[in-house]
C-alpha cells in the first residue's frame, strides 16, 4: 500500500535547511494496509475511471492522502450529521454553524503532521514523460521507479486520455501534440506495447499521425524528442548557449529574463549545444517508425522546426523571432563548429554548467519546477552519468512525484505553503477557538519553519538570482525561490496568529523575520505601474514577449506584474502597518497607494478583474475587492468596487452559484461552464469578494442562495467534492489544487457566518 512520508529524509545525496520541514513523498510498503483498506483504495480508483468513461470530471479528489491522514489524526467527522436545507427552507444560524464546524474539523484532519495541508499540485500531461526520458536515457528508471510506480503512473496516462486517443496538454484540454506525443512515448517507455492499454495505445498513435505526425510537437517537445533519440536536432530551431554570456549591458541579459523561462532554456542551450541524444535502442528505433507518417530517415528537419501542430498553436512567433531563428540556423550555427568560434561554444557551455550547479545546490537538487528538473537530470547525464550532480538529483525524484486515485504523475514541485497560509486564514475566519484543538500551532510551526532565513550563497547576481533573504517559497524552504503572494499571505497569518493567545496560535514570531518579509514585499513594486510581480521585481520591456518561442505559453519572456499578487501584497502590508504601525512608514503607506492605483487602472470594462493564477474573473475580482475592502476602499467611496459587485452579480446564474469555464483564460473573454453550471470553488471566491466589497449591507439575497448551495453540496465528512480545475498559469494551462475544494468553502462559509449573523 502507498504511504506518504512527511518530513522525512536520509542518505548521502538528501540534505535539508530545515530538517526536511515541508517534504511530502509517498513510498510502496507492501506489506501496509489492512485487507479493508486495500479494498476501499481498489474501490475508489474503479469509481474515478467508472466516471472518467462516463465523462466525469478529470481532477482526482486526492483520496488516498485523504484516507491516509484521516486514519492517522482519528478526528470525529461524522458524529455531526451535515444539514440539509430543502428547496423552500431558508439558511440559518445553526445550518451555517454546522457546516463551518465539519468543514474546520475536515481540515484539521487532513493536516500532517508538520503543519502543512499535503495536496497534489499537478494536471499538464507534458510533467511526467520528460522525467521518464531523463530515467530512460540514463538506464536508471528500474531503480528509481519500482513496478508499482510505473503501474501507476501508466494508470494516470490512461484515465486521461481523451476519447479520441490523443491526451490535452493539461488533464482537462482537448487533444494536442504535445500531450499525446509524449505521453504515448511515456507509455511506451513504461513498457506498454504497440498494441496495448486494449487498444488505447493503437488509438493514440491514429491521432497522432493523423495530425502530422510527432515532427508537429511545439518546440519544447521537439527538445525532449531529440534527446530520446525519436527526432533530430537539426529540426529544433537554435539555442545558442552563447547568450549566457552576454554582458549585463546588453538590452536583453538572461537576468532580465522570468525565471522560469531562464532556468527552462538553459539546461535547453546545453543539450542544443552538444547534441545530446541518448542510445539509440530498439524501443527508440521502433519509436522512430511509431510516431512519424513518413520514414524517420526521410524527413526534412529542416522544414520542422516551425512546425506546429494547429491544436497546440496559442502563442504564434513573431516575424522578428523567425527571422532570428533563421539567421542563427543558417549564419551562427554552422561557423560556431570550427575554431576559433568552437572555443566560444566551449566556454559559453561552461558558463551554463555553472549557472545549473548553481541553480541546483541553492534548491537542494529540486530546482525551481519540474521542467527544469527533469532538463537538469538530462544534462547532468550527459555531464557525468556517475557524478555526485546526477546522483543528488536522482534523490530529489520522490520529491516530484504524487499519487491519488487517478494514479501517479509529476506534479509542479508541492503547493505547501501557498495552501497552508490560505487554509490558516480560512480556519481563524471560522472563529471557532473550540475546534482548533493544536492545528493553528502546527500551521504556525510550518510557516515559521518555512520562511527563507538567507539569501542565495556567494555573489549571487553574478549567478542570475535576487534576495531571497525573509521571503516564502510556493513549497517549503528548501526550495529557496522567492513567491511574492506567498510571502503576502504567510506573514498575513503570522500577523493574524500574534493577535491570539499563545495557547491556541504558540509562541509569536521575532520582529526582525516579519520586517525582513516587507522587505522582500516593497521590492516587489513596479515604480511605474503600482503594481507588484511574482518571482523577481518586474521588467517593464514588454515589447521582449515578442521573442517568446514557445508556441503554447502567453507571456513567458519577462517578469509581470499581476492583479492577484498586487492584491495580496496590499492586504498583508495594511495589516502589518496595523501591528508595527512606525517601521517604514511612508514608503509602505505610498506602497499600498500605489498598488490601489495599479488595481483600479488595470480593472476592465465590465467590472471585473483578470486572473492569471486562477480562472479566471472571478478569482481575480475576488483578490482585488479583498485588497480594496482592506484599503479601506468601499462601495460608497469607491468606483471600482461598485463595478467589481456589480460584474460578480451580473454572472451569478439561476440556483445562486456560480461557475467559469477554463476558456476564459486564453480567450481573455468572460465564459461561464457550459449549462452555466456552478463550480463551488468559484462560488466560494465570488462570495468572498461580495462580502469584502460590502455586499452584505445592501443586498443578502444573492449571499444566502450561494451559502445554501455550499451548505447542501458539503459531503458527510466535511469534505466537498472535487469538481473543475481551478488553478491555471500562463493563461493556457491548467493546474489542479487540490486542497481548494475545502480551503474556499470553508473561507466563505465563515466569513457569511461572521458577516451576516
Amino acid at each position: 500500500m502507498w504511504e506518504l512520508k512527511i518530513a522525512e529524509g536520509e542518505g548521502p545525496y538528501l540534505y535539508s535547511t530545515n530538517n526536511f520541514v515541508g517534504r511530502q513523498f509517498w513510498e510502496f510498503n507492501p506489506d501496509g494496509g489492512t485487507p479493508e483498506e486495500k479494498e476501499e483504495i481498489e474501490k475508489v480508483r474503479q469509481n474515478f475511471k467508472d466516471n472518467r468513461k462516463k465523462g466525469g470530471f478529470h481532477a482526482c479528489g486526492d483520496l488516498l492522502m485523504r484516507m491516509q491522514l484521516m486514519k492517522e489524526n482519528a478526528i470525529d467527522l461524522t458524529s455531526i450529521l451535515p444539514t440539509r436545507l430543502s428547496e423552500g427552507e431558508q439558511v440559518n444560524f445553526e445550518a451555517v454553524t454546522t457546516a463551518v464546524k465539519k468543514a474546520v474539523r475536515l481540515q484539521r484532519a487532513i493536516q500532517a503532521k508538520d503543519g502543512h495541508w499535503p495536496a497534489e499540485n499537478a494536471g499538464p500531461l507534458f510533467f511526467t514523460p520528460p522525467l521518464l526520458i531523463a530515467l530512460y536515457i540514463s538506464g536508471t528508471i528500474n531503480t528509481i521507479l519500482t513496478e508499482e510506480h510505473q503501474k501507476e503512473m501508466k494508470r494516470y496516462f490512461y484515465n486521461h486520455q481523451n476519447e479520441d486517443g490523443g491526451w490535452g496538454f493539461y488533464i482537462e484540454g482537448h487533444s494536442t501534440m504535445i500531450g499525446s506525443a509524449l505521453s504515448y512515448v511515456a507509455l511506451r517507455i513504461l513498457g506498454e506495447g504497440e498494441d496495448g492499454g486494449d487498444g488505447a495505445i493503437a488509438k493514440a498513435r491514429k491521432w497522432i499521425l493523423d495530425h502530422g505526425g510527432a515532427s508537429s510537437i511545439p518546440s519544447w517537445g521537439k527538445v525532449y524528442l531529440s534527446v530520446l533519440g525519436v527526432y533530430e536536432w537539426e529540426g529544433c530551431n537554435p539555442l545558442p548557449p552563447e547568450f549566457w554570456l552576454f554582458p549585463s549591458a546588453f538590452p536583453f541579459h538572461p537576468a532580465e529574463m522570468w525565471c522560469y523561462c531562464r532556468t527552462t532554456y538553459m539546461p535547453m542551450s546545453y543539450l542544443y549545444g552538444k547534441r545530446i541524444q541518448g542510445p539509440i535502442t530498439h524501443l527508440v528505433s521502433s519509436l522512430r517508425k511509431e510516431i512519424h507518417p513518413i520514414p524517420f530517415e526521410d524527413i526534412n528537419w529542416n522544414k520542422q522546426r516551425n512546425n506546429c501542430c494547429k491544436e497546440d498553436y496559442y502563442y504564434p512567433h513573431s516575424f522578428l523571432q523567425d527571422a532570428l531563428w533563421h539567421s542563427l540556423h543558417y549564419i551562427t550555427e554552422p561557423i560556431v563548429k570550427y575554431w576559433p568560434f568552437s572555443k566560444l561554444r566551449g566556454r559559453s557551455l561552461d558558463r551554463v554548467v555553472e549557472l545549473m550547479r548553481y541553480e541546483s545546490e541553492e534548491t537542494r537538487y529540486m530546482t525551481i519546477g519540474c521542467v527544469e528538473k527533469s532538463l537538469q537530470m538530462m544534462c547532468w547525464w550527459a555531464e557525468n552519468p556517475n557524478g555526485d550532480e546526477f546522483k543528488y538529483h536522482l534523490a530529489r525524484v520522490p520529491d516530484y512525484l504524487w499519487i491519488a486515485e487517478d494514479g501517479m504523475t509529476m506534479h509542479s514541485f508541492g503547493s505547501q505553503l501557498w495552501d497552508c497560509a490560505l487554509a490558516t486564514q480560512a480556519i481563524i475566519a471560522s472563529n471557532m477557538t473550540e475546534e482548533y484543538d493544536e492545528c493553528l500551532k502546527k500551521a504556525h510551526f510550518y510557516i515559521r519553519e518555512s520562511q527563507v532565513k538567507e539569501n542565495p550563497s556567494g555573489d549571487f547576481t553574478q549567478m542570475c538570482r535576487q534576495f531571497t533573504k525573509g521571503s516564502w517559497t510556493f513549497s517549503d524552504q528548501d526550495h529557496g525561490w522567492t513567491v511574492s503572494d506567498c510571502t503576502a499571505e504567510a506573514l498575513k497569518c503570522l500577523l493574524l496568529l500574534s493577535n491570539m493567545p499563545q495557547e491556541i496560535a504558540g509562541e509569536k514570531d521575532d520582529n526582525a523575520r516579519l520586517y525582513e518579509a516587507v522587505n522582500v514585499l516593497l521590492y516587489m513594486q513596479s515604480p511605474v505601474s503600482g503594481g507588484f510581480a511574482v518571482w523577481e521585481p518586474p521588467i517593464p520591456k514588454p515589447f521582449l514577449q515578442l521573442l517568446n518561442p514557445s508556441e503554447v505559453f502567453a507571456d513567458i519572456v519577462v517578469e509581470k506584474e499581476h492583479v492577484e499578487t498586487t492584491s495580496s501584497i496590499i492586504g498583508a502590508l495594511i495589516e502589518f502597518k496595523h501591528v508595527h504601525p512606525r517601521h517604514r512608514k511612508e514608503e509602505i503607506e505610498h506602497s499600498i497607494s500605489n498598488g490601489v492605483r495599479y488595481l483600479e487602472e488595470t480593472q476592465w470594462y465590465n467590472g471585473s478583474w483578470y486572473g492569471y493564477w486562477g480562472v479566471c474573473f472571478i478569482y481575480g475580482t475576488f483578490f482585488a475587492l479583498r485588497a480594496l475592502s482592506s484599503a479601506g476602499k468601499t462601495y460608497d467611496n469607491n468606483e471600482a468596487v461598485r463595478k467589481g459587485l456589480k460584474f460578480l452579480l451580473s454572472i451569478q446564474n439561476g440556483e445562486g452559484g456560480w461557475g467559469e469555464s477554463l476558456l476564459s483564460c486564453p480567450t481573455e473573454v468572460y465564459t461561464p461552464l457550459d449549462g452555466n453550471r456552478t463550480n463551488l470553488a468559484q462560488t466560494s471566491w465570488a462570495m468572498l469578494g461580495l462580502m469584502f466589497g460590502g455586499q452584505v449591507e445592501r443586498d443578502r439575497m444573492p449571499l444566502h442562495k450561494a451559502a445554501k448551495l455550499l451548505i447542501n453540496a458539503q459531503m458527510d465528512n466535511g469534505d466537498f467534492p472535487q469538481q473543475e480545475i481551478t488553478g491555471v498559469y500562463m493563461k493556457n494551462c491548467l493546474l489542479l489544487y487540490a486542497q481548494y475544494r475545502n480551503i474556499f468553502p470553508l473561507w466563505a462559509l465563515a466569513e457569511y457566518r461572521k458577516r451576516v449573523w
